[in-house]
């Protein structure tokens, strides 16, 4: 869908907004795989099922661990309170089904 929100016809500020997305999850003086860690954290809070998937898959592509990302959860859980429960187990399961196809110890930096 981003790619036809952000077509050649796409509205300035609408790109402009994705742009500035983009940017946010660039390294700077946070590597850029923490801020996607501290994205899955707000997101699990503001229980945003869409944007828990983007972030599990992005620090699971990252390289984070389950013992790291069941840390990241508790801090989400802990910031959010029970109403994150069913976010929580949105983001498990959607852990492992990146799992089925990334398996941990596979990313590209683990060879290094």
């Amino acid at each position: 869908m981003n790619d036809r929100i952000l077509s050649k016809d796409a509205h300035l500020g609408i790109r402009r907004f994705f742009n500035l997305d983009a940017n946010a999850y660039a390294d700077g003086a946070l590597p850029g795989t923490t801020k996607e860690l501290l994205g899955l954290v707000a997101s699990m809070v503001l229980r945003c099922n869409d944007c828990i998937d983007y972030h599990v898959l992005q620090c699971v592509e990252s390289g984070y661990t389950d013992a790291e990302l069941d840390d990241a959860f508790n801090v989400a859980l802990v910031v959010g309170g029970s109403i994150v429960i069913p976010h929580l187990r949105h983001a498990v399961e959607t852990r492992d089904l990146v799992r089925e196809r990334i398996p941990e110890g596979t990313r590209e930096d683990d060879n290094k």
